[in-house]
């Protein structure tokens, strides 16, 4: 790349800015305590959950900050301070918002109170059940969305102290508010319309409202959204490489390759026809919550994300010259889907550092790993192995537990 070019690929980088989706379920709450057990919070999750193979990395453990707690503001804002340093711009939160009942919501609010969080921010309602599953089933329902004939107009009024927040981000001049599942909403483009009268008549002639591209849809359009955003991995269709490992145990998960999934998003297209915010994510394994049954996504190092988040902001400069734009990565911490830039104990900053390159001008031209792990397919695993895996994931997760239990209780007690 010439000197020119390098000058040019700078201004246009810089005009993409990198959102990273944010988790609140970092402290306990009554609904959960009833719901899973006392004290339970995403780390519960986390720790529980060893390798299903040989070189297969579980648990996920933090690093830097450990089992933090999010009603602790020192913590959120040393997060804020992290994630800037590194070339995040702004977070997405989750806003879980059942008909008027929030949950979740105490990190969030009290970043809204909170100055010195000077993180840009917008918000992704999370409108689908909570259920046992953890994977958007309908079974064992445990608080619905009861989609009442008032929630639009309440719904909305809900968010207007976020969207008068001047950290609040916005897309042309418009706040813009992400739909995890706009095939949920009994009529959307009702629902869109009702809430765009509501933002006229309170000094937002304008809203940007932009659909999470997930559970099958790829049309925004279909909705009556402005625009969508990717978020992989889902709707991916990349191949089941699992018959190809040695698990320990039965496994009837999928077990995909990085490399695949990222060039199935990266060929997808968006212009003003089509307007669409690219994404991507640093890894995933979401064994943590599903078990035999989750998604392992093979090869999710820091050199192959770097590769993939410099492509995706090549390609949003490519669709839109010239023109601001977001670029969503999953996630800042979703931990018990393997899918966090916050450092983990295996990493350290490596993540960070690679969504710094990235943001900067990366050199990566390539995918660095691909196909199934040597450690992983060759030869039968022996009983040596198995046992090493299964003394080493209760060790590992009873140290941890231990230690998060010892923290939430003095939580507790403060």
């Amino acid at each position: 790349m010439s000197g020119v070019d390098s000058v040019l690929a700078k201004s246009d980088r810089d005009r993409v800015k990198l959102i990273a989706f944010y988790l609140t379920q970092f402290h306990p709450i009554p609904e959960n305590d009833l719901w899973w057990g006392k004290g339970f919070t995403e780390w519960t999750n986390v720790t529980k959950v060893g390798p299903q193979f040989a070189g297969h990395y579980q648990p996920h453990l933090p690093a830097d900050m450990g089992f933090y707690d999010l009603r602790v503001r020192e913590t959120r804002r040393e997060q804020i301070q992290l994630a800037k340093s590194y070339g995040i711009d702004g977070f997405c939160y989750y806003y879980y918002w059942f008909s008027g009942k929030r949950l979740l919501e105490k990190p969030l609010d009290d970043m809204l109170g909170d100055r010195q969080s000077n993180m840009p921010f917008c918000l992704c309602w999370a409108n689908e059940n909570w259920t046992r599953r953890w994977d958007a089933a309908e079974q064992e329902v445990l608080i619905a969305q009861k989609y009442q004939a008032t929630d639009d107009v309440e719904f909305i009024k809900s968010l207007m102290p976020f969207f008068e927040d001047p950290r609040y981000i916005r897309v042309d001049g418009a706040p813009l508010l992400l739909v995890y599942r706009p095939q949920h909403l009994p009529d959307s483009r009702r629902s869109v319309e009702v809430w765009r009268q509501y933002c006229a008549k309170n000094g937002f002639p304008n809203l940007h409202v932009a659909c999470a591209l997930t559970h099958g849809n790829w049309d925004h359009q279909a909705y009556g959204f402005d625009s969508g955003v990717e978020f992989p991995p889902h709707n991916m269709t990349a191949a089941n490489r699992a018959a190809e490992l040695n698990f320990f145990a039965p496994y009837e998960g999928y077990c995909p390759d990085y490399k695949d999934v990222a060039e199935m998003y990266l060929a997808r297209r968006y212009d003003d026809a089509n307007s669409g915010f690219r994404g991507v994510f640093p890894s995933w394994d979401n064994t943590a919550r599903r078990g035999a049954r989750g998604t392992v996504i093979l090869n999710g190092t820091p050199e192959n994300y770097e590769y993939w988040l410099s492509e995706a902001i090549r390609k949003t400069v490519e669709d839109y010259p010239g023109r601001e734009r977001l670029l969503f990565i999953n996630a800042w911490n979703e931990w018990a889907e393997g899918c966090h830039l916050e450092p983990d104990r295996r990493y350290g900053h490596q993540f960070l550092e690679a969504t710094a390159r990235a943001g900067q001008g990366s050199n990566h031209m390539k995918w660095t790993h691909s196909g199934i792990p040597a450690e992983a397919s060759n030869g039968r695993v022996t009983q040596a192995q198995f046992t090493y895996f299964k003394v080493k994931k209760k060790s590992v997760a009873s140290r941890a537990w231990k230690k998060m239990k010892s923290k939430l209780r003095s939580m507790g007690e403060a």
